[in-house]
């Protein structure tokens, strides 16, 4: 019950509220556990007090909460998405030295990151590194890579590692086809995206109203007006409408 008022709090940014209920636990006699910590570390990072954070995870093995995969991912996603690219690779260099097992989630989590601070080039190597030694990975580790690869004008390699997906024992999903096709639109293959789409069609996949729309503004930025018109068809207004930001360009365009 605490560890969930805890998270709740987070949720909202009431981190003060949260640390009361850590007091309120202590008062009565309630020890904190590593989801407590964890949850509070994470409520942290997610409300921009990454310091506070930080304190806290160092806090957690003094009061004999040992940190596990878990929390070690929660601290490296922040530091991550704060920015701190030093401090993330020093605490993995220290969840390495604990003997703790790295994760899929955890090379998910270092990926996710390296490409958000655009290091794509580093993320691409350590996915490479890391399927020479046979690491098992899963579709969304192999749709950041694909996406780092065109970002750095590796294209023929992201075809090839999309190409080889079903022999690594995976399915693409809808993001793994939306990545291909915006990257595609984006080198001016109007063509190979659109029978991208078409095959993402017929493997069942459902595109979302995000991908429309995001082709229908790359089509009409391009001057492929009739490719548009075809994607427009496919807005029910429904489960696919229009955003604001299209139907302006189309407005300024017709």
């Amino acid at each position: 019950m605490f560890n969930s008022l805890i998270d709740r709090y987070g949720l909202v940014g009431k981190m003060d509220k949260a640390l009361g209920v850590l007091d309120a636990m202590e008062s009565v006699g309630i020890e904190p556990d590593v989801v407590t910590y964890s949850t509070l570390v994470n409520g942290h990072f997610r409300n921009g007090r990454a310091e506070d954070g930080l304190t806290l995870f160092k806090e957690m093995s003094c009061k004999g909460a040992k940190p596990g995969t878990v929390t070690y991912g929660i601290v490296l996603d922040g530091l991550y998405r704060d920015g701190r690219i030093v401090d993330a690779k020093k605490m993995f260099d220290e969840m390495i030295k604990t003997g703790i097992a790295v994760s899929i989630s955890i090379y998910r989590i270092i990926l996710l990151g390296l490409c958000r601070n655009n290091c794509d080039r580093e993320a691409i190597d350590l996915f490479q590194n890391l399927g020479a030694v046979n690491v098992k990975f899963d579709i969304t580790i192999i749709n950041t890579t694909i996406n780092a690869m065109h970002k750095v004008q590796r294209k023929e390699e992201a075809k090839d590692l999309f190409a080889a997906i079903s022999a690594r024992g995976l399915v693409p999903n809808a993001s793994t086809y939306g990545v291909m096709i915006i990257n595609l639109l984006k080198d001016g293959a109007v063509e190979e995206a659109n029978n991208m789409f078409l095959s993402m069609e017929k493997s069942g996949i459902v595109p979302s109203s995000r991908l429309i729309n995001c082709i229908i503004t790359m089509l009409l930025e391009k001057g492929e007006i009739a490719k548009a018109g075809e994607y427009l068809s496919k807005v029910d207004g429904k489960r696919i409408s229009l955003e604001a930001s299209t139907t302006s360009l189309m407005l300024s365009l017709f």
